[in-house]
């Protein structure tokens, strides 16, 4: 399996614009919330506990981080346990509200994703590695970390290897 380091700077090699990279804090967002609501609907009830596709790519997400990462394990337990709550409550509403509402978030956090990558000039990671629709999340939340002025070493790590953001 690959490294924090690696899935994050693979990754980065298709985000080096600032441009892109901010059109992702927004839109990568976007499409869990829409990816957990269209996965909301529930597939059976286990000892009380409603299954639903969402909630077993939810729990085996946070499986991949956490074992990527304790630290960032635990924000992206966080952050996408949030989308994940988000999501359930708009599955509860009534289907066309459920339905349109998802499609839409899905539809402007894909617009979103292709405008940053006109201006970065590639083409999105998941093209040539299907990892990518999991790291793009923490991506993003290493991008702010960074931001913040966390996780230096890891930062320098990736722009060793994939160029600085301009």
């Amino acid at each position: 399996m690959k490294t924090l380091t690696e899935h994050l700077a693979q990754y980065a090699l298709y985000h080096r614009d600032q441009r892109n990279i901010v059109t992702h804090y927004a839109g990568i967002p976007l499409i869990i919330l829409a990816i957990f609501g269209l996965l909301s609907l529930p597939l059976f009830s286990l000892a009380g506990i409603m299954l639903t596709p969402a909630l077993l790519l939810f729990m085996a997400t946070a499986l991949f981080y956490l074992r990527l990462d304790v630290r960032f394990g635990l924000v992206m337990l966080l952050f996408s346990g949030s989308c994940f709550a988000i999501a359930t409550y708009l599955a509860a509403q009534p289907f066309a509200i459920w339905l349109s509402s998802s499609l839409a978030l899905f539809v402007v956090g894909w617009i979103l994703q292709f405008i940053g990558h006109y201006y970065e000039g590639k083409k999105p990671a998941f093209v040539d590695d299907v990892m990518g629709f999991f790291v793009g999340p923490l991506f993003v939340v290493a991008e702010v970390g960074f931001a913040l002025g966390f996780r230096k070493s890891l930062q320098q790590d990736i722009e060793q290897i994939a160029g600085k953001v301009h």
